[in-house]
């Protein structure tokens, strides 16, 4: 069976510990098949993998389709060796990253709440007290900026928009008036005193008219549905739109409701990222301080709904306030939550990282597998050729973790995307490769 692709994105959710043993051609002295169990009743020995093989003897062998084996389609994946071209890296489905050595930091432990981004949300709320009549949208719903959400009866309303309604009235008379004083002192019959009233009359009515309109549009009514209104349609229903773009994160409107002006009946937007505030105390103040001064400290963010995960983000703001009464200030770490699984609301622990004194050789954590209980990265080895090689961990942090061996300075790694290639792997190990 032939690899038409190179990185296909096949999931496994568990380490997969069953192994294909590698073509005849492919090692000088074949292993014998394995056995369950010696008449001593000791366990055969497992076949060694192709991360006990020192890389120059993985590059060296060659497969039964009389080539090198890392440059068979089919048999690669056997030793351990995926190809990679550079447009995979170019269109971001993978990414390099060199191990290096960096500063390890030291985790500062906080509590703190999860709430939305308020740049990317916006709460729908009356300016007036009045009933809910009607809801046109429910929880989740996507809706575009000045679709109706719901509708509002209130007193309040009813009361400008009778306003409106009279002030317009006057107006109208107030233009027709003046119209006809004109056109009179132009043939002299009317009195330059007289048009001057007039003048003024007409001032006055369009102040009163755009005034009782301001208040309208400050109650929540559009200026073209509040400048069509009749006395028909001047009921005291106000029709409440979506005021940006987005997804229905909250809402508390339901008919019959008695909506209250200092109440949120919605709220409108996306939670792709998060804030979460965490209370910071007065000791710790300056060494937060001190190392955001450089650049923004990583964070991780941890929930009892997912207890054993921990989510990265970043410090975004220190509060310039401190709170009194806790002798805390404020911290705001922004987190991206793309699968929306961090719920504003929600109480969460945050682990700041502040810049330590001491540097290991490290790597992004995302570069790090498992397979059968062992870490491995993929390492270039030469061109497209990547290999993977065992790692011995060392100590983790923000989105790094130190190695101890296996890579050295310099060497570049897979980081975003390595999932792909363990994927191909682990199929051969499991019986896709030219065993087929």
């Amino acid at each position: 069976m032939s690899h038409r692709v190179t990185i296909l994105p096949f999931l496994l959710g568990l380490a997969v510990s069953c192994h294909r043993e590698p073509p005849r051609e492919a090692v000088a002295a074949p292993a014998a098949p394995p056995r369950a169990e010696d008449p001593d009743g000791i366990a055969a020995p497992k076949p060694r993998s192709d991360l006990d093989e020192p890389v120059d003897a993985l590059f060296s062998q060659r497969c039964e389709h009389e080539k090198k084996t890392f440059e068979c389609d089919e048999c690669r994946y056997g030793i351990g060796v995926v190809k990679a071209p550079k447009k995979l890296f170019d269109g971001g489905l993978l990414r390099l990253e060199k191990a290096a050595r960096r500063r390890v930091a030291s985790p500062l432990e906080l509590t703190g709440e999860v709430r939305f981004d308020e740049r990317r949300v916006a709460h729908l709320s009356s300016q007036a007290n009045g009933i809910v009549r009607a809801v046109h949208v429910t929880l989740g719903d996507k809706v575009k900026r000045g679709q109706p959400l719901l509708e509002l009866d209130s007193i309040t309303i009813g009361e400008a928009q009778a306003e409106y309604l009279a002030a317009s009235g006057l107006l109208v008379l107030a233009k027709r008036e003046h119209e006809r004083l004109t056109a009179l002192r132009q043939e002299n019959i009317a009195s330059e005193k007289e048009l001057l009233k007039s003048n003024q009359e007409l001032g006055a009515a369009e102040i009163r008219a755009e005034a009782a309109l301001g208040k309208l549009l400050r109650l929540g009514m559009d200026a073209r549905t509040a400048q069509s209104l009749t006395p028909t349609t001047a009921t005291g229903r106000l029709l409440m739109r979506a005021p940006v773009d987005g997804t229905v994160l909250v809402l508390h409107a339901v008919p019959g409701e008695v909506a209250k002006t200092e109440e949120s009946l919605a709220t409108i937007g996306d939670n792709a990222t998060v804030w979460v505030w965490a209370d910071l105390y007065e000791r710790d103040i300056a060494r937060v301080t001190a190392g955001q001064a450089t650049t923004p400290l990583a964070a991780a963010v941890s929930v009892r709904a997912y207890a054993n995960e921990e989510l990265p983000g970043t410090v975004g703001f220190l509060s310039p306030a401190m709170d009194e009464a806790s002798r805390t200030v404020k911290l705001r770490i922004e987190v991206p939550n793309p699968r929306g699984r961090l719920l504003a609301g929600m109480f969460a622990t945050v682990k700041v990282y502040l810049p330590g004194s001491e540097d290991a050789l490290a790597v992004p954590t995302d570069a790090v597998l498992e397979d059968e209980r062992r870490s491995f990265v993929f390492v270039r080895h030469h061109d497209d050729y990547f290999v993977r090689r065992p790692v011995a961990l060392g100590r983790p942090w923000a989105t790094f973790v130190e190695l101890t061996s296996g890579v050295m300075d310099g060497q570049e790694v897979v980081s975003g995307g390595a999932f792909l290639m363990k994927s191909d792997v682990l199929r051969s190990k499991m019986g896709a490769g030219c065993a087929d």
